[in-house]
C-alpha cells in the first residue's frame, strides 16, 4: 500500500474514493434492509453475508487480486496458491497477541467507564448460555465480515485514494481511518436506531489502527470479537441484559 495518492493518472484518486464511498453506501443500505426485514434469528448471518459477499465481489473473486494489499490474505490462507499452514498459524498467533495486548491496555478503562455510565447494582461479567457458539458467532458471523469489508476493502481503498500522512504509534493512517469509522458507526445506528450505537466509532478507530499497524485484518477480527464479548458479558453479568441471552 502506498502512503500517498497514485500519481500520473488524472482524476484517479477522485474516481477511486467516490467509487469506494458509493459501494459503502450501497452495501450498508443492503445490510440495513436485511436487519429491518428479516427475522431476528437470521439477521446476523444475513448481514454478515452481505459484507462478506461484497468483499468477495470487490476483491477476492479475481484470481490475480491484490489480497495482501487489502489485508485480506489471513496469513496466506486466501492467497493463490495458499501459504503453508505454518505461516498461517504464525499469523493467527500474532493476531491474537496484538488483540490481547490492546485488550490489556484498553479494557480496564472500559470497565470503569461502563460502571460509571450504567451504574449497575452489581458489576460482573458472565458467559452466554452457549459460550462456544457465541465466541464462534462473534468471530465468524460478526467480526470477520465487518472487518473484511470496512477495514479490508473500504479503509484500504480510501487510503489508496487519499494517502496516509500521519504516524500513530507505529501505524501510518490518514483520513480514511476517520471516514470508514464514521460510516461504520452510521451503519450500526441505521440497523438499530439508538444514539448509543454511534459509540462504535471509538473501537472502530482501534480496529482501523490495527489494520494499519499489522498490515492485515486478522488482529482486528480477534479484537473486534473480544470487544463484543466483553461488552455483552458485562451487560449480562451486571443484570442489564434479560436472562437467557
Amino acid at each position: 500500500m502506498t502512503d500517498r495518492p497514485q500519481a500520473g493518472r488524472p482524476g484517479f484518486a477522485r474516481r477511486a474514493d467516490v467509487r469506494a464511498l458509493f459501494v459503502a453506501l450501497v452495501v450498508s443500505g443492503l445490510a440495513t434492509a436485511a436487519s429491518w426485514l428479516l427475522k431476528d434469528s437470521i439477521v446476523a448471518t444475513a448481514v454478515g453475508g452481505v459484507f462478506l459477499g461484497a468483499t468477495w465481489l470487490l476483491v477476492l473473486r479475481r484470481r490475480d487480486s491484490d489480497v495482501q494489499g487489502f489485508g485480506l490474505s489471513l496469513g496466506g490462507m486466501l492467497e493463490v496458491p495458499p501459504a503453508p499452514w505454518s505461516r498461517t498459524l504464525r499469523a493467527a498467533l500474532g493476531a491474537l497477541a496484538w488483540a490481547a495486548l490492546l485488550g490489556a491496555l484498553i479494557y480496564p478503562a472500559y470497565v470503569m467507564l461502563f460502571a460509571r455510565w450504567w451504574h449497575p447494582h452489581k458489576l460482573g461479567w458472565a458467559l452466554p448460555p452457549k459460550a462456544w457458539d457465541a465466541i464462534l458467532g462473534q468471530l465468524v458471523v460478526v467480526a470477520l465480515p465487518e472487518e473484511a469489508f470496512f477495514r479490508g476493502y473500504l479503509q484500504t481503498a480510501l487510503d489508496r485514494a487519499w494517502g496516509r500522512q500521519i504516524e500513530v504509534l507505529g501505524a501510518k493512517v490518514g483520513p480514511a481511518l476517520l471516514v470508514s469509522s464514521a460510516i461504520f458507526a452510521v451503519g450500526h445506528f441505521a440497523t438499530i436506531p439508538n444514539p448509543a450505537r454511534f459509540a462504535v466509532f471509538v473501537p472502530s478507530l482501534l480496529f482501523g489502527w490495527l489494520r494499519a499497524r499489522t498490515g492485515g485484518v486478522g488482529a482486528g477480527i480477534a479484537f473486534h470479537a473480544m470487544c463484543n464479548l466483553l461488552s455483552e458479558g458485562l451487560a449480562r453479568g451486571s443484570g442489564l441484559m434479560p436472562p437467557g441471552m
